[in-house]
């Protein structure tokens, strides 16, 4: 591996405790998207109804920012992921007896969350078979492979190539294509091998834009490596 990987893994968690640095609030921002909704499923599993869960989801990002938690996360460790799920555990633990509505608000660091969505998709859930833990992981296993491939699909969109893009992104989700590769060909224009050149390229940048995101957020290689392992483990 290159010896400019020691710049970027953890890069957004760092970028994201600096809130001095001009790169932090974007970095903020990614980190809360990617993350809000995994715990927000984490938090509902544990038994807290849609209201209390949308408060405590709020107010943890709030407590996260405020008391610099950030700062304290052990890179050592490895994963980022595993460290905001047991300091989310730690604060549910803290705030079981506290009237927690009476606290928010008063100038408090408010994070932009958009919850209007949540409750339809938890309701999606697996009702059964999942713990809060696993529901978390899954969670979050399938909002990092939705963000790289929105990130994929944007790449496209910039070359012009966003109808090929459509054509062949079902062999990165799984989803099964009703036409080959020859009848892909023939409606975009392109020869039935450019078709196939293009699909295994698509497969090969998905999985460099895959590796980017989660080396954002570990510390080695290594760490990259089992957490890929991880990712497809919780989606298995």
């Amino acid at each position: 591996m290159p010896s400019s990987f020691a710049t970027t893994h953890w890069s957004l968690v760092l970028a994201a405790a600096d809130r001095d640095a001009p790169e932090s609030r974007q970095a903020l921002a990614e980190l809360c998207s990617a993350y809000w909704y995994p715990l927000y499923a984490f938090i509902r599993r544990q038994g807290h109804d849609a209201d209390a869960a949308q408060d405590l989801t709020q107010e943890f990002f709030a407590r996260l920012l405020e008391k610099e938690y950030l700062r304290t996360a052990d890179r050592q460790r490895g994963r980022f992921r595993s460290f905001l799920r047991a300091a989310c555990q730690h604060f549910l633990a803290n705030e079981r007896d506290r009237a927690r509505a009476k606290k928010r608000g008063g100038g408090r660091m408010h994070v932009p969350i958009d919850f209007s969505e949540a409750e339809r998709r938890f309701t999606l859930e697996p009702a059964h078979g999942l713990t809060p833990e696993k529901l978390y992981d899954r969670r979050w296993a399938l909002t990092l492979l939705d963000q790289v491939l929105q990130q994929l699909r944007a790449e496209f969109a910039a070359t012009e190539k966003l109808e090929l893009f459509q054509r062949l992104k079902g062999c990165l989700t799984g989803e099964r294509s009703e036409k080959s590769y020859g009848e892909i060909a023939e409606q975009l224009g392109m020869s039935e091998g450019a078709v196939k050149t293009a699909a295994h390229r698509l497969r090969r940048r998905y999985g460099e834009l895959l590796r980017q995101e989660i080396e954002r957020t570990v510390q080695t290689e290594a760490d990259v490596d089992d957490e890929i392992r991880s990712l497809f483990a919780a989606l298995g």
